[in-house]
């Protein structure tokens, strides 16, 4: 694209942040563009990230994959101990984790409904309650965690996705309150349904792309590279005055 926006290229230089989701989708996003912005990059996640060590190869910054549970406060302790022993001071985590299985309401069994609020939320809280004292401690961080605009929406057969998100928010707002004199900001950025190869592997999500891309101001479907540059600027120094906000990145959809 002739005028898309230059990247600083050390903006995140000498950096740790910690990326949730980060094997595929809007996580291999913020990996590859936070990694190219020189940060070192932790991928915390289940599934398989060594394509996204791969993208970011030849980086300003590195990237590497510790196989972490999210839903599993075990595991993340492990996470966590194995950094500490390493001698890695953490600066930000990036909460890119989430699932969004479509069903109604009353189909719902409890399984489902906690599995969803497990990787969407209480793998957030599993982390901040890992690596905030660093940050305290050393008087800086950023928590930035991915939220969704279908909370300012209400959409169908999502409750049990759009109440987890709720908590994202009502986490977000009332942790900024509790940190903001160390010197960390904690805030969401809220993207719309995007084309993601999870999303164009599912007929039900895949042909709702075009459509809703139609009720944006923006009328195209967002891509994961879209939210990245918002997630960049709000882990920097620039962004040190913005905390407990959920910023809207969705191409002005929820704006009409």
């Amino acid at each position: 694209m002739a005028n898309a926006p230059q990247h600083e290229e050390k903006r995140h230089s000498g950096k740790t942040i910690i990326v949730t989701g980060g094997s595929n989708g809007i996580g291999q996003a913020f990996v590859h563009r936070l990694a190219e912005e020189g940060a070192h990059i932790l991928i915390c996640d289940v599934a398989d990230a060594s394509e996204s060590v791969a993208l970011a190869a030849g980086a300003q910054g590195t990237v590497e994959w510790l196989r972490c549970n999210l839903t599993d406060s075990r595991s993340i302790a492990d996470f966590a101990s194995d950094i500490a022993t390493r001698g890695i001071e953490v600066d930000a985590i990036v909460h890119a984790a989430g699932i969004y299985p479509m069903k109604p309401v009353d189909e719902i069994d409890f399984g489902e409904w906690r599995r969803v609020f497990a990787v969407n939320i209480d793998s957030l809280y599993f982390l901040v309650r890992a690596f905030l004292p660093g940050m305290r401690s050393r008087g800086w961080g950023r928590i930035v965690a991915i939220t969704s605009n279908t909370f300012q929406l209400g959409v169908a057969n999502l409750t049990h996705y759009v109440a987890s998100k709720g908590a994202v928010i009502g986490f977000v707002r009332s942790l900024s309150r509790e940190v903001g004199d160390w010197g960390i900001t904690v805030n969401g950025v809220a993207p719309s349904i995007t084309r993601t190869k999870t999303v164009e592997n599912e007929p039900q999500r895949r042909e709702l792309l075009e459509p809703l891309a139609k009720l944006q101001c923006i009328k195209r479907v967002a891509v994961p590279d879209d939210y990245a540059g918002t997630v960049s600027f709000l882990l920097s120094d620039d962004a040190s005055f913005i905390t407990g906000q959920n910023i809207v990145v969705d191409g002005g959809w929820t704006h009409s």
